[in-house]
């Protein structure tokens, strides 16, 4: 049975997790219902259909990996690897639950269950709606199984058929042998030193940018174990019309509506927004499809001030553009957000022992996490229902209380918000906050 070896993100992800904080991404998809049974029916497809899609069989199991990365031979236990679960059975990872008139309130309680790890670390949750309108379903994803790209590829596998260009075929690779050959230890010496000259540089950089960093209380937390989470759905036509007036990009214009949304959500609950000025973490995929983890992820990340203590909208959207342009001047291998490159300098072993302290030590580099997950532009549909919205939920890091995704799908921009449950219990009134911010940015650009 072939496996292929976790990339050193993804094994940083599996062991980060714990009992009480799991670590798994989700998306929560509404689709319109054309009778009260269409969730019934979209819970025997899904069960049906991910037999067939040979990523949802993965599981994860240790095995051996070598300590120097550039040795690539199985030195020392500390590793992990996906591997074909000859068991799998999708009625272990599908499941209908009870009619519901709240999506959101379900799901958080969801997101905050552990991935069975002893099985393919997936789950997909099917809604249906009180009203019979409508349905919902909850896709979990462990972070060490899919980024959110692959999750995408992977959901989109048990949708409806649909006509995709056909993937390109994977380069072979050369057999390995037990041992190293001799005349290749120069070069693996090489890449080695390269390795570790590239983890200082990178390390470097992060502790310069760290040495200022300052925890937002109301954006950090002892972890509780529970979750809760909250949609907004945004016109997309509002966001092109702030961003052809302001300049910049989308992505400026969304991460500015966060910034608007905290400093409205922290004075509204009476926490105040004067002198916030919280580090939101931007995920940038690095993702090299020619390596020695096709499938794995590899993320590098800007680090950015959001300025919510600013009170002029426009002033806050300004202050985004230009740290990120200065994030993407400097590149994703500089500043605190590259801490995600040093994974790959990483031994495995490494990445078991000190998981769990790189977890708790998220809340010393950044307060919130704000990502963006790209979707098709066509429509998808399942047993014949349409997809009418989805909302991307993050992992929560260990010691945060908030997290944004971001998606854009069919003219609309989607917020799926995911927070710690006992620290954000008014996550509703941030998810009007960031509606209210739009509004807000469209008028200061009229006037």
């Amino acid at each position: 049975m072939t496996a292929d070896l976790l990339a050193p993100l993804d094994l940083a992800f599996w062991n980060i997790e714990s009992a009480d904080h799991p670590m798994h991404l989700g998306a929560l998809g509404i689709f319109s219902a054309h009778s009260p049974a269409a969730g019934a029916h979209a819970a025997d497809l899904l069960a049906a259909r991910a037999a067939g899609v040979p990523g949802l069989r993965m599981r994860i199991r240790d095995v051996w990996q070598p300590l120097p990365s550039a040795l690539r031979r199985p030195l020392a236990f500390g590793g992990a690897a996906r591997e074909a679960d000859r068991d799998f059975d999708p009625l272990n990872h599908v499941r209908l639950h009870a009619p519901t008139a709240d999506f959101h309130a379900v799901a958080g309680r969801l997101m905050g269950r552990p991935l069975e790890r002893y099985r393919p670390p997936w789950e997909a949750h099917v809604l249906p709606g009180e009203d019979g309108v409508c349905f919902a379903v909850l896709f979990k994803f462990h972070h060490a199984l899919a980024d959110g790209l692959r999750a995408l590829t992977l959901a989109a596998g048990v949708m409806d058929p649909m006509d995709m260009p056909a993937p390109r075929p994977r380069p072979a690779e050369a057999p390995r042998g037990a041992l190293p050959d001799v005349r290749d230890l120069p070069g693996m010496m090489r890449g080695a030193l390269s390795d570790m000259s590239r983890a200082l540089d990178i390390g470097a950089s992060v502790a310069r940018s760290s040495l200022d960093v300052r925890s937002t209380p109301a954006l950090t937390c002892e972890p509780s174990g529970t979750r809760r989470t909250a949609g907004v759905v945004l016109d997309l036509d509002d966001v092109h019309r702030v961003r052809k007036t302001v300049g910049g990009t989308v992505n400026d214009v969304l991460i500015a509506v966060v910034a608007g949304a905290l400093r409205r959500w922290l004075d509204e609950r009476g926490d105040g927004s004067e002198d916030v000025a919280p580090r939101a973490l931007i995920p940038v995929s690095k993702r090299r499809p020619r390596t020695a983890y096709p499938q794995g992820n590899r993320l590098s990340g800007y680090l950015i001030r959001l300025p919510v203590d600013d009170p002029d909208p426009l002033a806050r959207l300004a202050s985004v553009r230009d740290a990120m342009d200065r994030n993407k001047d400097a590149g994703p291998n500089r500043g605190a957000g590259a801490v995600a490159l040093l994974a790959d300098h990483v031994p495995a072993l490494a990445h078991r022992l000190g998981g769990p302290l790189v977890g708790q030590a998220a809340r010393l580099w950044f307060d919130i996490l704000v990502t963006s997950v790209p979707l098709p532009s066509l429509g998808l549909k399942l047993g014949g229902h349409p997809l009418t919205a989805v909302f991307p939920l993050a992992p929560l890091a260990p010691g945060h209380s908030l997290a944004v995704a971001v998606s854009t799908y069919r003219g609309s921009v989607h917020y799926g918000l995911v927070a710690d449950g006992e620290a954000v219990p008014d996550l509703d009134l941030f998810a009007t906050a960031v509606s209210k911010e739009v509004a807000t940015l469209i008028k200061a650009c009229r006037s």
